[in-house]
């Protein structure tokens, strides 16, 4: 099975189309241009949305029209096409004066998406358990070799997209593409509050949890998927630093012992 390493930003795109080359989406002539248009925007969109998975752009950082055309080779119409998608999508702040952002989710913004999460996935394992094949597991446990080689090679941008898109893979053998679309979508935010509130909670954990809940699927155990599903979920909430201690100023500003 090729390792599935656009599967989230490509899932969470309403479009697609391939994307056109970028020269093309600078035509201004009739025909295949509104479809060379929309391609281009999309890729500009994948870019982004893949590049904040991955771990590579992280919150508040900005995302200047001009530089990103100029990497594209595109005009800031269509950059600015794909900002507002990714506004809506909420993985991008746009802002009068201040322009584009990657966006910096709040505490409880992230207890939503995680709260969310668990309610669709519990939800998408136990109807899973009722239709599996026994290629799908092969497809998922091909996946699990995956996630355990770049854990391996201590491969921290592929281990991060490999973790997530085992949830998107889940979602996609239902053949449910709606689905598909809002679990990426909510891994995608979920990419940016790990990024916010990173916490000792290991990739190797993730990736233990993901065998257990193949192993129930792999027993057709609708019960012991859900309960591992939600166990796994909670465990990555658990682990954020959602509620930091802040201590009063006289504490803060005491000298160490």
């Amino acid at each position: 099975m090729p390792t599935a390493s656009r599967v989230i930003a490509k899932a969470a795109s309403s479009s697609r189309r391939k994307a056109a080359t970028p020269r093309a989406s600078r035509r201004s002539a009739p025909g295949g241009t509104d479809a060379a248009t929309a391609g281009a925007t999309q890729r500009i969109v994948e870019s982004i949305s893949t590049a904040i998975i991955e771990r590579r752009l992280m919150p508040g950082t900005k995302l200047a029209e001009q530089k990103i055309a100029d990497i594209f080779q595109v005009s800031r119409t269509l950059v600015r096409q794909a900002l507002n998608q990714l506004s809506r999508d909420r993985l991008v702040t746009l802002e009068p004066a201040r322009g584009a952002h990657v966006a910096m989710p709040s505490v409880e913004e992230a207890q939503q998406v995680f709260e969310v999460r668990a309610m669709v996935e519990a939800a998408m394992v136990k109807q899973l358990c009722a239709v599996i094949t026994n290629a799908q597991v092969a497809q998922l446990r091909a996946h699990l070799k995956d996630e355990q080689s770049a854990l391996a090679r201590t491969d921290v941008t592929g281990r991060t997209r490999l973790l997530a898109d085992f949830h998107v893979i889940l979602a996609r053998m239902l053949g449910n593409e709606v689905l598909a679309q809002l679990l990426a979508d909510l891994l995608s935010r979920s990419s940016l509050i790990a990024l916010m509130y990173q916490s000792a909670h290991s990739a190797e954990a993730s990736q233990a949890e993901h065998g257990q809940i193949v192993d129930a699927l792999d027993k057709r155990d609708a019960r012991a998927a859900v309960r591992l599903m939600e166990h796994h979920l909670h465990s990555v909430e658990r682990n954020l630093n959602l509620a930091p201690h802040t201590p009063d100023l006289a504490t803060a500003l005491q000298p160490q012992a």
